[in-house]
């Protein structure tokens, strides 16, 4: 006996039963008819896998996108040929830059209709080729063009998305590869799992701890690596033996409680103001899975939130092409974030006698600077003026959204507050786009984390103009009784980019703000009334006083809700890094003329 049976299987039960031996529970899609084959498997295999059909193929890219940011495990999209298929490729892109994990299944054109320009069919020089539209956007693409074929390339689609830095990948079937049958071999055990990742070489982590021991400003920069790692309990650790101040790049928010007392906030473009001191004087600096992004490093301005050299950088990376990519790393390390860290707990524990002492008055300092920037934000938490000043909504959410929650922030203005005034206390519990940054993904993506962790309420943080990219997610909602709450926050524009316009062109404003072109008035959805129409419960805010009441009813629902929250157009993130587009010119920090116009400096 060899371990396995033999059947007349078609390609697209051949799918499906590979994918439910990878436990992959939820398939999101749009049908179509270069898929309808796939569709007929999914059928037949419905007890063993959950099929939700969306409104529009970007959103089942970004639920499958936020499912994977919530639970490190992927589920699988199905799309149509053409433009079903291109609908999905900005969640795609997301995905990709985010290193989130999913499947897609694309249908293609039957194979004998290749080279024909049939309906729908991609490429005018290549026959099917919908993989070259997706190729930067995926880690790879398989076409199986026999339904023999496709045994191997979903097993190899499976592993591939999932190992090393992980990030979506593309089965694209034929028509006729999803309905005909072939002699499979079929195993009789389940996929072997991946092993464990390894850290790295253990006389290059020695050399790394040494290096920050002997540091008078050590700092631990934590990326959204950390997290894909799930190192949080392992950072925290090392941080605490070696007593390091830790600070996360946007992305990587929640891979230390942020009320830790050696954790010091985001850095970079709105990054607080004791994370950019902290990365910025830095003499060593430890980079866990961090890229160096440009929002995330003040577009690489030297001095704003890095100066590398004189720092000197220890960088830790599963992926080696991040290795000195954008700063040069003095001491590089392939390996994966929690192992090596729990590798160089170890060895800081042996290396020390006491509690470290090098480093407390650059704790002082760092612990001083975060009570300044507590005390300044705080001074317009309580403001009841309409619309709401931004601080304030971020103090509700704070406050009425429970700890346990999973916030889910969309692309615009709200997503710099968001980043530079939530303070995340767990991995997860703060998702976004940040690489790609594409616009509806918090919108769509919160079905995905519901779907991901049905115990714990979900709730999306939308601008007015990001909410509009994918609004129909709300009728997905409803059909399928998915329990979430979208804050709306309104400010009747795409008003990050208003404020670029405002800051580097003089106030010339064009086609950023929503506004009623005969009257000039700003004008927008009744979001409220909007998602009535669908069979969605909601309210506006209409006083400052009633914000966080209104959040905990909205929650309590426990049914798809909206809640639209004006808020003032006109308040803008406070600078405490840079960002530049060049060749115009980067705005300076104005935190600090900020402190002396407040009389606190």
């Amino acid at each position: 006996m060899d371990g396995h049976s033999r059947a007349l299987q078609n390609g697209a039960d051949i799918i499906v039963d590979q994918l439910t031996k990878e436990g992959i529970p939820y398939l999101f899609g749009v049908c179509g008819h270069g898929n309808v084959g796939f569709l007929d498997g999914a059928y037949k295999a419905a007890n063993r896998i959950k099929t939700i059909s969306v409104h529009h193929e970007q959103s089942a890219g970004y639920m499958a996108d936020a499912y994977y940011k919530v639970r490190h495990e992927p589920v699988a999209t199905f799309t149509s040929c053409g433009p079903g298929s291109a609908n999905l490729v900005v969640a795609l892109a997301a995905a990709m830059m985010d290193s989130s994990a999913f499947l897609a299944i694309t249908g293609n054109v039957p194979t004998s209709q290749f080279n024909r320009n049939p309906f729908q069919e991609t490429g005018q020089f290549y026959q099917g080729d919908f993989p070259s539209v997706i190729r930067p956007y995926v880690k790879r693409s398989y076409q199986p063009t026999r339904a023999d074929m496709v045994p191997l390339a979903v097993r190899q689609a499976c592993q591939l998305m999932r190992s090393g830095r992980p990030g979506p990948v593309n089965l694209d079937v034929p028509l006729d590869v999803f309905v005909e049958e072939t002699d499979v071999r079929l195993p009789d055990a389940p996929p072997h799992k991946l092993r464990e990742a390894s850290p790295g070489p253990s006389d290059a982590l020695a050399e790394a701890v040494e290096m920050l021991l002997s540091a008078e400003r050590p700092v631990i920069i934590a990326g959204q690596g950390a997290m894909l790692s799930e190192a949080t309990a392992a950072l925290t650790a090392f941080a605490e033996t070696a007593r390091i101040p830790v600070v996360t790049s946007p992305n990587g928010k929640g891979s230390i409680d942020e009320r830790h007392d050696l954790s010091f906030g985001s850095i970079g473009r709105n990054g607080t103001y004791a994370g950019n001191e902290a990365s910025s004087k830095a003499d060593v600096i430890l980079a866990i899975g961090f890229s160096f992004d440009d929002r995330a490093t003040s577009a690489w301005l030297e001095g704003y939130t890095l100066a590398i050299p004189p720092s000197r950088l220890i960088q830790i990376d599963i992926d080696t092409f991040e290795i000195g990519k954008n700063y040069p790393a003095e001491l590089g390390i392939v390996g994966d974030a929690k192992a090596s860290l729990e590798v160089m707990t170890e060895m800081a524990k042996a290396r020390l006698t006491g509690t470290p002492e090098k480093s407390a008055p650059w704790l002082a300092k760092l612990q001083d600077d975060r009570a300044i920037w507590k005390k300044y934000q705080g001074q317009f938490a309580g403001s009841d003026q309409m619309p709401l000043r931004p601080e304030r909504l971020m103090d509700a959410i704070s406050k009425a959204v429970p700890e346990e929650a999973i916030i889910a922030s969309d692309v615009g203005v709200h997503h710099n507050w968001v980043i530079q005034l939530l303070e995340a206390r767990r991995p997860r519990q703060l998702i976004h786009s940040w690489g790609f940054a594409a616009m509806g993904f918090a919108t769509s993506g919160i079905l995905g984390a519901k779907l991901a962790a049905p115990d714990r309420p979900c709730v999306a943080v939308v601008g007015d103009g990001s909410f509009l990219m994918t609004p129909h997610a709300l009728l997905t909602a409803v059909e399928y009784d998915i329990p979430v709450v979208w804050i709306v926050w309104n400010n009747n524009g795409y008003c990050s980019i208003r404020d670029l316009q405002v800051g580097l062109f003089g106030g010339r404003e064009l086609a950023t703000g929503f506004i009623h072109d005969a009257s000039q008035e700003l004008f927008s959805a009744d979001f409220a009334m909007m998602a009535k129409s669908m069979g969605v419960e909601s309210a506006r805010v209409d006083s400052a006083a009633s914000v966080e009441d209104a959040i905990d009813h909205a929650i309590r629902a426990n049914k798809p809700y909206l809640l639209e929250v004006p808020v003032d157009r006109e308040i803008r993130p406070i600078g405490t890094g840079s960002w530049e587009l060049p060749p115009l010119p980067n705005p300076e920090p104005n935190f600090r003329q900020a402190l002396q116009k407040a009389g606190m400096l």
